[in-house]
């Protein structure tokens, strides 16, 4: 298999999320794998409660210039978005794509959550 990135080799019906702090996490999925499950399954992972700021995204790794975000569709299976043409060149990454209209009070409710966000 050939990298996907320079080091990360693809595997087949393996999603890699690559999060702020550096870490990946990797999931196996199936046909009926959605973007949700992922979702649900990274939040419970990282103790993540104020979930309705974040989404998966996905972004280009062989545009050299800023990289653009495409937000994944939290009903689409993972077998859809792998068989998008240049599915190879994209990466996974959790983001933070709706940010709180007070950053105290989401320090207050979710500090992991906010964490999250200053590091993004």
């Amino acid at each position: 298999p050939s990298p996907v990135d320079g080091n990360v080799p693809f595997l087949p019906n393996v999603l890699k999320v690559f999060l702020e702090n550096g870490q990946t996490k990797s999931f196996k999925y199936d046909s009926t794998t959605t973007v949700q499950d992922v979702l649900n399954s990274l939040f419970e992972k990282l103790s993540i409660k104020c979930v309705n700021h974040f989404c998966l995204a996905t972004e280009h790794v062989k545009i050299t210039r800023k990289n653009r975000l495409a937000i994944l569709d939290p009903k689409d299976t993972l077998t859809k978005i792998a068989a998008k043409p240049g599915a190879h060149h994209l990466r996974c990454v959790l983001r933070v794509t709706y940010v709180p209209k007070d950053a105290y009070e989401l320090l207050q409710k979710d500090p992991i959550a906010f964490e999250y966000l200053y590091l993004q």
